[in-house]
């Protein structure tokens, strides 16, 4: 890819997206493309934080073991996301599995590299401690919602927020929003159990939010907001 096209697909992350056309050639010159095939591991729990990889064309997921060994997905990163960045940022240990679902490229930045640009230009660490904050800001709202809002409101909420990075078009009457795991999934970055997911879906799909297929999710954006909003005024 060209320096123009890959600080193009830059423009589009949440990290360097408020960048100038300018700041982000820059890091531009820093990335090195690299593939992976679908089923391979990216990075492993445990290991150095030694690259943050932004998606460029397929999807990846990240997960950790459940103390019965099995693997509970909490986030799919498609074209646009960010994944591995704490690790490379405080320079400790992945805290996740990275494995590629499908064939997957990604434009990788190293450590050393990104320690220089934050180094040398200061609007990129502005945008660092911008995007790291808003980190934060997403787990203090989750932890939040775990505690104060009905399993129903955490899922709407989850989906909206998915419908937010996927499609801006929060009129349409339905959106589908390929999730990358199964309903069961959900359970972990909802923070609830599988079963009480399933019987919140039930709940949702009866009031016409949610109607599960597979995978995917077909959502009544207004439905959605509709709880939340409700769950907020009854606070």
């Amino acid at each position: 890819m060209q320096g123009t096209a890959v600080a193009g697909v830059l423009g589009k992350t949440a990290l360097f997206g408020s960048l100038s056309q300018t700041d982000r050639l820059q890091v531009a010159g820093r990335l090195r493309p690299m593939s992976f095939k679908a089923g391979q591991t990216i990075f492993s729990r445990g290991d150095a934080g030694t690259e943050i990889f932004i998606v460029n064309q397929g999807r990846g997921r990240l997960s950790v073991l459940s103390a019965e060994g099995r693997a509970l997905s909490f986030k799919l990163a498609g074209p646009g996301d960010i994944f591995g960045e704490v690790a490379v940022l405080d320079g400790g240990t992945r805290s996740a599995d990275a494995i590629a679902v499908t064939r997957v490229t990604v434009l990788a930045l190293t450590q050393a590299r990104i320690e220089q640009l934050l180094a040398s230009n200061p609007r990129v660490a502005r945008a660092a401690i911008a995007y790291l904050c808003g980190r934060l800001r997403q787990t203090s709202e989750q932890a939040e919602s775990i505690a104060l809002h009905p399993i129903e409101v955490r899922i709407a909420r989850f989906l909206l927020a998915r419908l937010k990075v996927r499609d801006g078009s929060r009129e349409a009457a339905r959106i589908t929003v390929d999730l990358g795991f199964t309903q069961s999934e959900l359970a972990s970055p909802v923070g609830a159990s599988r079963q009480k997911v399933n019987a919140a879906l039930a709940t949702l799909d009866a009031v016409g939010a949610v109607k599960r297929a597979g995978k995917q999710f077909v959502c009544s954006p207004a439905q959605l907001i509709r709880l939340t909003t409700s769950a907020g005024s009854d606070a």
